[in-house]
């Protein structure tokens, strides 16, 4: 009997063993590499009984999903899935299946630390510091803040909003939440606030951290209008999607003062557009973006550990659902026929 072929696009170690350890001899693993979105050779595509995605740069539309003569899941090594077409590959009658369970303490961790960047200056102060000593005087620094005063907005608060959140609480900070998809009376776990809609909670946030997912509900969510909404001197964290802020939108907000600051770790472009403006400004070292804007290249997800952990459970995923029909982690169910 024929092994099934399983297609590993964009690896993400530097070695097979992990994948190796858990596929055995079952079947036979193919590692390649994608350029600009795509597999150079698209006969990899239709000779795949499995396809493990790693990266969200590789992009699965439905165009690809249609050379998968032979595939039978789709697994993403990740949380997002807004680069595949779920209904193309729920037509063909491929589930599709993510690794929801691995970078959660990482992500919540970066989530804070951009913030606190932020509130406590610390990035501000090395810079100006790099420029001469008359940066001595800490009174400069006039968004530092006393973070046990602050009131913090977790907008989406799944396992990683709530991670996040906990932290957040640990320094003191009073914290608020929107989420419409939590049942009824969730808050009353951890004792936070629930808030009706995200209009509700802007206006109360000093620090604002999203962890929404991405889709047409959410797209463009922090427009001017929202960003008005946060009260004057707020502070911006994005550790979620790029498309959730409207990039042009936070540049006026910073430019104005009506926000303090800003940190971001994911991005609409990624690689960085560095021809919008806040970007080239940014990148130029404009001093009134020194201790005011902090970006880091979709790394929150990142350590030594989570990627063994994504590595592991994406592989896992994808055979347990080859063995038994296991897919806990669907995101397409609902495209896929009963």
């Amino acid at each position: 009997m024929t092994r099934p072929r399983l297609l590993v696009i964009d690896p993400q170690g530097e070695d097979e063993d992990i994948e190796r350890a858990i596929v055995g001899e079952e079947a036979e693993l193919v590692f390649r590499r994608s350029v600009g979105g795509r597999l150079p050779d698209a006969a990899d595509y239709a000779t795949a009984d499995a396809v493990l995605n790693c990266r969200s740069m590789h992009l699965l539309g439905a165009d690809v999903i249609a050379r998968f003569t032979r595939c039978r899941v789709i697994v993403q090594g990740g949380v997002g899935f807004a680069h595949i077409d779920l209904a193309a590959a729920g037509a063909r009658g491929i589930p599709v299946l993510t690794t929801p369970d691995y970078g959660t303490t990482e992500v919540a961790d970066h989530a804070v630390a951009l913030a606190l960047g932020l509130l406590r200056g610390v990035q501000g102060y090395d810079r100006r510091l790099r420029r001469g000593n008359a940066a001595w005087d800490a009174r400069q620094m006039k968004q530092v803040r006393r973070l046990g005063t602050l009131r913090v907005g977790i907008l989406g608060l799944g396992r990683i909003g709530t991670a996040a959140a906990l932290r957040f609480q640990a320094f003191g900070m009073k914290v608020g939440f929107h989420d419409p998809h939590l049942p009824v009376g969730h808050q009353l776990a951890f004792g936070w606030e629930r808030f009706p809609t995200a209009e509700a909670l802007l206006a109360r946030s000093d620090v604002l951290s999203l962890h929404a997912p991405l889709n047409e509900a959410t797209a463009g969510l922090l427009d001017a209008r929202r960003l008005a909404l946060l009260p004057p001197g707020a502070v911006l964290v994005n550790t979620a999607r790029g498309g959730l802020v409207d990039l042009d939108a936070l540049g006026e907000a910073l430019r104005s003062g009506h926000l303090a600051g800003a940190g971001l770790d994911v991005f609409e472009a990624e690689p960085l557009d560095r021809a919008h403006p806040l970007l080239a400004a940014w990148a130029a070292g404009a001093e009134w973006l020194d201790d005011r804007l902090t970006l880091t290249p979709h790394a929150a997800f990142f350590s030594s550990a989570s990627i063994r952990d994504i590595r592991r459970l994406s592989m896992q995923y994808m055979m347990d659902y080859l063995r038994h029909g296991a897919r806990p982690t669907c995101v397409n169910a609902a495209f896929l026929k009963p």
